[in-house]
């Protein structure tokens, strides 16, 4: 479609840009003993693709090398890297959790079940998946920098100097909730602004939708109840989540957008609408923080924090 098309050599351009930051020199590797490890779902964030060896490839490289025999599958959103990366902008967020269900439908190392691992918008696309895809089951959901509530504005967005992050808060600015915007740029579908919740949750095709704002959607409920465990990490620097309290999601209070409400002060909690109150009360939830930007991941701490704690506890 033409308006895909007119950015493609934009999103080349900066998408390193969004690579990962990790520390990866001191990484202590000690063998998980298992003949059969449950195997691991990962999905990238904005700007980048499944198999970039700066980020995506590079982390998927590290599990396999620290936990043996792991099947990991990185999903591809496209039929290659430029239109993976492509649609992390431009796809409508629901086609791509569709299909995302059906690729971790038909790979059958998955079939008894999975860990998912979200990085950045692919954390709350992931938790999409554990709501609306209970089978195969997932085990465990970890997502770091996962905007949960959404996000209200890009506040250090990349790419300014060839002008694609300035066109996408141009089309932010103009209308978030236009159904044209709504349906073709993904950062609009978990655009959540406070100081309007009323449009927000009558046209967000999305977010609002998932965190049962509108409809309370009881099979959401049950089957996020389903998850062993819920990790959230946020990013004490994170420069690129506004706010960086969704992560948890925390957002910001209704009409304004200065004061943060954490999660169990919501209605979302106090109501229970996703089951969530329910689950951390199960010991379920857990809220962990990475000291750092925006995924800058220590891969000792990855290892320590979540393989060794939720993955493949010792």
């Amino acid at each position: 479609m033409h308006f895909r098309t007119g950015y493609t050599k934009l999103i080349v351009i900066f998408v390193a840009a969004f690579s990962f930051s990790f520390a990866k020199e001191s990484v202590e590797v000690n063998e998980i003993q298992t003949n059969n490890p449950m195997p691991i779902v990962l999905w990238h964030g904005m700007g980048d693709s499944c198999c970039n060896p700066m980020s995506m490839g590079g982390i998927q490289k590290f599990f396999e090398e620290n936990i043996p025999n792991v099947h990991v599958h990185s999903l591809e959103i496209g039929d290659n890297y430029l239109t993976d990366i492509e649609n992390s902008y431009l796809m409508n967020v629901n086609e791509q959790v569709s299909l995302a269900c059906a690729k971790i439908s038909a790979d059958t190392a998955l079939k008894d079940g999975y860990n998912a691992i979200g990085f950045s918008q692919g954390g709350q696309f992931l938790r999409a998946v554990a709501q609306r895809c209970p089978n195969p089951p997932m085990k465990n959901l970890i997502t770091f920098g996962g905007q949960h509530q959404g996000v209200f504005g890009l506040p250090r967005c990349p790419g300014e100097s060839v002008k694609f992050c300035e066109i996408i808060r141009r089309m932010l600015d103009f209308g978030a909730y236009t159904n044209y915007v709504q349906q073709h740029l993904v950062q609009a579908q978990y655009w959540h602004n406070p100081l309007n919740e009323e449009e927000y949750r009558a046209k967000s095709l999305f977010l609002a939708e998932i965190n049962n704002e509108v409809v309370k959607n009881e099979t959401y409920k049950t089957n996020l109840k389903k998850l062993k465990n819920f990790v959230m990490i946020l990013f004490t620097e994170d420069g690129m989540v506004d706010p960086k309290e969704s992560e948890w999601f925390g957002f910001y209070k209704s009409g304004q957008d200065k004061e943060i409400v954490r999660l169990h002060d919501s209605s979302l909690y106090t109501e229970d609408w996703l089951g969530l109150k329910e689950m951390d009360e199960q010991k379920k939830l857990h809220f962990l923080q990475a000291v750092g930007d925006h995924l800058q991941i220590d891969l000792n701490w990855l290892k320590t924090n979540i393989i060794d704690k939720f993955l493949y506890p010792k």
